[in-house]
Formats: structure tokens, C-alpha cells, sequence
């Protein structure tokens, strides 16, 4: 029986906590328990957090030549952080990771300080790396269409549920700018029959529900998929399935996605988050309002949704540079 994602991410993070030292192990397990109840942080979120303190700690038991201790961090200088941060950028590290890793950190390092465990003063003293922002890469409405359509893939040596499966998580992809964690986590009884119904409820970030418009087309899609789909698909019970009946892995998806890629001449920044980034951004385009597209996408904070006005600008502009004589 296949191992449910929280509870892969539970023994995820048992192994990490098991090579921790005892009173370090037992802190980070209350810190994660906090992040879990007063974030409503999901178990993928939670295994990330601790994952990426984990790093950091590995990191200065190398710095320091033997498994930190709670005392060892309240020790802890401007400098020691520093060090950790160079030898992570040595090692090719990203900014962006870094700027991740101390926020895990940092996070922890409150933790400690409302848990009278001790202040690590030096997180806060060392300024995170810049990070230059990245734009989403949006594809465009032909190419979001044809990745959608079964008919791209007719040539793949594989099961027609297959391909009607894979186009039909795209499809709500980018017909209703699903995140792809929450079109997997769609269940039977969610997805009304064509016609029957205009709109589901997903479940995002944090265990936040919200309502998003369901499209005829989309719906369709998953019909056909239902239709050809050589399992029971149990009300209750995840409505997209991989090969041998279990729930659906993200990283196929992915894979179908680069294949379509490479037939269809799209760049590797043509992902399956990318249908999301184009959903929002061709909303936009034609006239969207910013608060709506903000609630279509879950995002908790209209800043974030707000990055797509930068996208749509930046396209407009590339345009203009292509179209005017003068330009």
C-alpha cells in the first residue's frame, strides 16, 4: 500500500530529527509542532522547514566539529553565521536558497526565544543575500491549449487514460490555476459532471479552502479522463491515479509536461506551475481585476498577486520593441 504524503514527510522528518542531538531533536519537534498548528502549515511545508534547518545544522557541525547543542547556537556570532552562509555559497548554493535557509532559521531561532531555550542574537545580526526578483514565465494561450490537448501527445506509445489523465490536470492547471499539489489532491465527488456544476473547492496553502470557476472545457476534460480511467474511482478517493491505481504523483505530470516541451519547441521554463503563472497572467491581459485574480489564486497577500502587473508590462513592452518603427 502506497505510503500517503504526510506520512512520507512525517518519517522524512524522524530521520532528520534522529541525528540531531537529544535536546536539539526535541526543540525542533516542538518548533514544527508550533508551525503546524498556528500556520496550518501542510506536511510538505513542514518537511521543507526542517529539512532546510537541517542544512544549516550540518553546516555548523562542520564549522564546529561535533553535533551542536541548544548552548552551541546561544553561542553562536556574527561571524559563525557568516562562515556557514560562505561555505553554502562555496558549495554553489543559489541566493535564493539562502535567503530560504536562514528564514528556517531565523524561524527556529524565535522559537527557542519564547520557549526560554535561549536567543540565537546572531541570526538577526547577519543580513540574508540579495536576491534579485524573477518575473513568472508565462507561456502563451496557443501553446497553454496544446499542452491541455491529447491530441499532442497522439504519437506516445501509451494508454489513451493516460494521455485524456494528464491533459485533464493541466487543463485545471490552467483553466482554473490550480497549483498542481491541489488538482492531485481533487477527489471524485469534488468534480461535478459537465454542466451539473460551475465551480469546486480546493484546498491550497496552509489548509485554506477557496472556490475557483470551473469551466466547461475543464470539466470535460476530466470526464473523458473518467470515462477511460480503468479504475474505481471512489467518491472519496483521489480522482486522478497513476499507473498501478495509487494516487497520482506530481513528477509524472512533470514529465509529461517536458515531453510536450521538446515536441512543441517550449522552453524550460514551460512547467507545469508555469499554466498557473499563465492563467493569472492572460487574466490580466484581458481586463482582470486584480482582487479577483488574487482570490482565484489563494494568495494571502494582494503583494504577491501583484507581481503579474510586472509580467504583463514587461510583455507589452517587448512588443512595442518588436512592433514600432521607432523603437
Amino acid at each position: 500500500m502506497a505510503m500517503s504524503d504526510e506520512g512520507k514527510a512525517a518519517r522524512s522528518r524522524q530521520a532528520l530529527l534522529a541525528a540531531q542531538a537529544p535536546e536539539l531533536a526535541t526543540a525542533i519537534d516542538g518548533w514544527l509542532a508550533r508551525l503546524a498548528h498556528e500556520r496550518r502549515l501542510s506536511p510538505k511545508t513542514l518537511d521543507a522547514y526542517a529539512r532546510d534547518l537541517t542544512l544549516v545544522l550540518n553546516r555548523l557541525a562542520l564549522h564546529l566539529g561535533r553535533r551542536p547543542a541548544l548552548a552551541d547556537l546561544a553561542a553562536l556570532a556574527p561571524a559563525d553565521v557568516r562562515a556557514i552562509l560562505a561555505s553554502r555559497r562555496a558549495d554553489g548554493v543559489a541566493p535564493r536558497t539562502l535567503v530560504r535557509l536562514m528564514a528556517a532559521a531565523r524561524s527556529f531561532g524565535r522559537h527557542l526565544e519564547r520557549e526560554g531555550l535561549g536567543k540565537v542574537g546572531a541570526l538577526a545580526a547577519v543580513r540574508a543575500p540579495k536576491v534579485k526578483p524573477s518575473l513568472p514565465k508565462p507561456v502563451s494561450v496557443a501553446d497553454a491549449k496544446a499542452l491541455a490537448d491529447p491530441a499532442t501527445r497522439a504519437g506516445e506509445d501509451r494508454a489513451p487514460w493516460v494521455l485524456a489523465r494528464d491533459a485533464a490536470v493541466i487543463a485545471l492547471l490552467y483553466g482554473c490555476g490550480l497549483r498542481i499539489s491541489e488538482a492531485l489532491g481533487l477527489t471524485r465527488a469534488m468534480m461535478p459532471a459537465p454542466g451539473a456544476g460551475d465551480q469546486i473547492t480546493v484546498t491550497g496553502k496552509g489548509n485554506k479552502t477557496r472556490m475557483v470557476p470551473l469551466l466547461l472545457p475543464v470539466s470535460q476534460a476530466v470526464a473523458d479522463y473518467a470515462a477511460l480511467c480503468p479504475y474505481v474511482l471512489e467518491p472519496d478517493k483521489a480522482l486522478f491515479r497513476g499507473a498501478r491505481g495509487g494516487p497520482l504523483s506530481a513528477r509524472i505530470v512533470q514529465l509529461a509536461v517536458e515531453r510536450m516541451r521538446g515536441a512543441l519547441g517550449l522552453p524550460d521554463s514551460a512547467t507545469p506551475h508555469a499554466l498557473r503563472h499563465s492563467f493569472a497572467t492572460h487574466l490580466l491581459a484581458r481586463g482582470g481585476e486584480m482582487r479577483a485574480i488574487q482570490e482565484l489564486l489563494g494568495h494571502a497577500s494582494l503583494s504577491t498577486t501583484q507581481v503579474y502587473t510586472a509580467v504583463d508590462s514587461t510583455r507589452l513592452m517587448e512588443a512595442y520593441r518588436a512592433a514600432h518603427p521607432r523603437a
